[in-house]
């Protein structure tokens, strides 16, 4: 039996549109892509852990208040 796939969450689409800023803007912020940004809000891409904390540092806010690791 294999163990169960854990996924990365985030709610930087809801705290991204709620700041009423873009996606580039964001990135342009924290020093990423606005690719990158979509992505990570697709949760198709994990971001490198210096890229999480920028972004929670963007938004003011702990890096649990914007990352969670889903059992």
């Amino acid at each position: 039996m294999s163990p169960k796939r854990r996924r990365i969450r985030n709610r930087i689409h809801e705290l991204r549109t709620a700041r009423g800023i873009s996606q580039g803007a964001l990135a342009d912020e924290v020093g990423a892509t606005r690719q990158t940004i979509n992505a990570i809000e697709q949760e198709k891409y994990a971001p490198s852990l210096e890229l999480a904390f920028r972004i929670a540092e963007a938004f003011e806010m702990s890096f649990e208040e914007v990352w969670t690791f889903e059992a």
